[in-house]
């Protein structure tokens, strides 16, 4: 089996694994942890400065992003993002895959929307 078969079954395995953690601890499918919110918005806050028109208007958007993206598609585009960073062939699936490329639309589509219903 080669390298990228390899990948390829290590990132079904864990997408199985993350799905069915999501589903164990959320009520339902768009219910985004606590602690998810938290992390996009402290992200958000530190890219749109730290004030409290930023606190209102970042979590506008993580509320706007679940309301359109499943927490399962939130957390496959924000490995993919991670994941096309590394440099090496690693790397190459999440930049090439069309999986990959789905995934980051949507969420892009749902920022778009967060970044003019909120901003």
């Amino acid at each position: 089996m080669t390298l990228v078969g390899w990948v390829r079954r290590i990132v079904a395995t864990l997408t199985a694994l993350m799905t069915i953690a999501v589903v164990a601890h959320a009520q339902d499918i768009n219910d985004y942890p606590t602690s998810a919110r938290v992390e996009y918005a402290f992200g958000c806050l530190k890219a749109n400065g730290e004030t409290r028109q930023a606190i209102e208007q970042c979590s506008c958007s993580i509320d706007v992003i679940a309301s359109l993206v499943p927490y399962e598609r939130y957390v496959t585009a924000e490995t993919v993002l991670s994941m096309s960073q590394v440099r090496s062939d690693l790397g190459g699936p999440f930049r090439t895959s069309e999986q990959a490329a789905s995934a980051l639309n949507e969420l892009r589509r749902a920022q778009a929307e967060a970044e003019v219903r909120c901003f």
